[in-house]
């Protein structure tokens, strides 16, 4: 009797125990389906033609976070540069990718970081213009010369398609691949290639 007793109280708590489940999950099928329709809003709001979100980080920083521009953040550190570029600016920068660092011919980069303050920084600063210039006032400067911090300047070419490209004093051309990367004290714009300054 005490084993039969013991057997229906098992069945009964177990029966309570699924109730409340599954009246957790009715509970829970209400926020899911109300989520599923704000998915949607929240997942096309970033347009193209939307204005980017608020800055939260100074130039270094947000290179750092992009995680593309690791030899650039080492090499500005190298240069002594980086707290100018965390200072007030606003700056612009014109930002070599990895890939653009690693396309330089073999072995520029270790020679170019043993005399940090010398080539380096001034092709550091060659990527650098005073003042925030946003992709719109850079598109507005086709066939003009812009004045980099380096005191050396690049020419800047719109093509009929709108691509961007500024071509160095060594007469190379690099395209600008992204542009309006917001910072607190200025912007980043993508290059392909490292500008150099003659």
């Amino acid at each position: 009797m005490r084993a039969r007793t013991l057997r229906v109280a098992i069945v009964v708590a177990a029966l309570c125990v699924l109730a409340a489940a599954c009246g957790d999950d009715a509970a829970d099928t209400a926020p899911a389906t109300e989520a599923s329709t704000v998915a949607p809003t929240v997942t096309e709001a970033p347009m193209t033609t939307v204005a980017p979100s608020p800055a939260a980080a100074d130039i270094v920083d947000t290179a750092v976070a992009a995680g593309d521009f690791t030899t650039l953040v080492t090499a500005v550190k190298a240069a002594g540069l980086e707290q100018t570029l965390r200072g007030e600016g606003p700056f612009t920068v014109f930002a070599p990718t990895d890939d653009a660092f690693a396309a330089l011919p073999a072995g520029t980069i270790d020679t170019l970081l043993k005399d940090p303050t010398g080539d380096l920084s001034s092709i550091l600063t060659y990527h650098v213009v005073a003042g925030a210039v946003p992709a719109a006032d850079v598109a507005a400067l086709d066939g003009k010369n812009v004045t980099t911090v380096n005191g050396a300047t690049f020419r800047v070419a719109v093509a009929d398609d709108g691509s961007v490209s500024l071509t160095d004093a060594a007469g190379n051309r690099v395209a600008v691949v992204a542009t309006d990367v917001p910072a607190t004290n200025g912007v980043i714009h993508v290059i392909d290639a490292v500008l150099l300054p003659g």
